[in-house]
């Protein structure tokens, strides 16, 4: 999308102000803002011309409505747009902005798709995994971890051993785990590459093993493609790309050929953001347009949001708490947290003692509307994914 739109979900009076301060609003008027519109709609655009943000904002105005139009941290040509309005205001602004220049015409029906994404996604039922098929919206999914490397941050050399890798897969289905994501390469910083045939040397066996024995789709976590096709042939059903199909031009192509679900995991080269959140979310539609565009169903595309991944402990953070601007993308989000880094930040804590800072993360994200989450410790995150369903959608057995 040229103009990168996307809402903002500022939870509180404080988001609200921060959010209009490093736009360069000062204080009183942040004051002001953020008491009149905090109930409404925040959509940010950008890479807009400053000619037509202008008309924007004038007939932003003249329904009541505001527009805060602030500098291009990169482009002099162009600027960032945040539209403050009511759902009515905005409807009537869209009328306008077809009616005016080619560029406020393509970025109104880019805020047209943005604002009916989260629509389709919640009328949707299921996710369709090969010959299983997952409830999407229905309880919040969880994904077992199964590790089969010698060197993975958390529990590196536990599952190499193909009876080992079975009774951990077994025992996690029976604590409630709705997929198991095998990998055979570690993505902790530092680790070592591993190259093909060593990671399918490790994979295959317990992915025909588990596909066999086990009655859950399995997801293979690599960014290879030639792994993930040999990978989906011996049974796996969803591919988990942690670079978001853009290390391997090929990984897009194989999930459409196959059919089956990719995971888009946020990831980068490196860290020089200009505005963070703003880039975050391009990146990501960078990877959701490689996916369309090699033959990808929009309905087979999962997104994570990337904790630990390219971002300071801080972006890490505003990465949670602005999860529910991810989940308004329209996507099902994964969210992969467990016994991060982060949380070792935060608590001061080594991995073996991250289960309670996990725990705190699960829970805001299902608070947020993620639809998985990632984790080693299956029978405890099952518990707080259940207890946090009931209290947030109702309807679920008790006992």
């Amino acid at each position: 999308m040229k103009y990168n739109p996307f809402r903002i979900h500022a939870a509180n009076h404080a988001e609200m102000v921060s959010e209009l301060s490093k736009r360069g609003i000062a204080s009183p008027e942040c004051e002001r803002l953020a008491a009149n519109w905090g109930a409404g709609l925040m959509i940010h655009v950008e890479n807009l011309i400053r000619s037509d943000a202008l008309l924007l904002q004038e007939d932003m105005l003249s329904v009541g409505a505001e527009a805060i139009i602030s500098a291009d941290p990169v482009k002099e040509e162009t600027v960032y747009v945040l539209l403050l309005a009511g759902q009515k205001q905005l409807e009537q602004m869209l009328e306008r902005m077809g009616d005016r220049t080619a560029g406020l015409r393509a970025a109104a029906a880019e805020v047209r798709e943005i604002l009916a994404r989260p629509a389709q996604l919640r009328n949707r039922r299921e996710l369709v995994c090969s010959r299983h098929v997952l409830p999407i919206g229905e309880r919040t999914l969880v994904m077992g971890i199964l590790n089969v490397t010698p060197d993975s941050f958390s529990d590196g050399g536990r599952f190499v051993d193909l009876n080992q890798a079975l009774a951990q897969a077994r025992a996690m289905v029976e604590a409630g785990a709705d997929i198991i994501d095998i990998g055979g390469e570690s993505t902790r910083p530092g680790a070592e590459p591993v190259d093909e045939a060593e990671e399918l040397d490790r994979v295959l066996p317990i992915i025909r093993l588990l596909s066999a024995e086990l009655d859950v789709p399995l997801s293979i976590d690599t960014y290879k493609a030639v792994v993930a096709d040999r990978a989906i042939a011996a049974g796996a059903h969803i591919i988990n790309d942690v670079w978001g199909a853009k290390r391997d031009p090929q990984m897009a192509g194989v999930a459409a050929r196959h059919g089956v679900p990719i995971i888009l995991m946020h990831n980068r080269t490196n860290t020089d953001y200009t505005d963070f959140f703003a880039d975050y979310i391009k990146d990501l539609r960078e990877s959701v347009q490689i996916a369309l565009d090699a033959g990808v169903k929009q309905e087979q595309i999962i997104l994570d949001p990337g904790i630990g991944f390219v971002k300071s402990v801080d972006q890490n953070l505003e990465t949670m708490r602005r999860l529910d601007d991810l989940v308004a993308l329209g996507y099902p989000v994964l969210l992969a947290t467990s016994r991060k880094r982060m949380i070792g930040h935060v608590l001061d804590l080594p991995v073996d003692e991250r289960v309670e800072g996990t725990a705190a993360t699960v829970a805001l994200g299902v608070a947020k509307g993620c639809h998985m989450v990632r984790v080693h410790d299956v029978k405890e995150m099952k518990r707080v994914t259940k207890m946090m369903d009931a209290m947030l959608k109702g309807g679920i057995p008790v006992g």
